[in-house]
């Protein structure tokens, strides 16, 4: 077994950020979920905070558990979180994009 096959004890995380982890991305669930069940916010409002917290609920996945972060590792973890960053722009503007556009041209009246 060659050294370099081991894997540092500080790769993976502490239990700490595991629940840390774990209760912002309950927090992060709850805030839309109550935003759309109060139905309080008109409806741009509401897009928007699902939106900002679905990004940050990324995130938060990226970081706490699957270890992601801007530290060497000869440039994997850097690539890999742009790569991610990337794809998440392009699902969800493409996702609003499609979605103002079907809502624009299914408009009756």
């Amino acid at each position: 077994m060659s050294s370099a096959s081991i894997e540092p004890a500080s790769a993976h995380g502490s239990t700490k950020s595991y629940v840390l982890g774990l209760v912002l991305s309950l927090v992060l669930t709850i805030i839309p979920f109550g935003a759309v069940m109060m139905g309080a916010f008109s409806t741009p409002v509401t897009v928007w905070i699902i939106v900002i917290t679905a990004v940050l609920q990324m995130l938060v996945q990226l970081v706490m558990f699957m270890h992601l972060n801007t530290k060497a590792d000869e440039g994997w973890n850097m690539m890999s979180f742009v790569f991610t960053v990337s794809i998440l722009a392009l699902v969800v503007g493409g996702s609003l994009w499609i979605m103002h556009h079907l809502h624009i041209n299914m408009m009756i009246g």
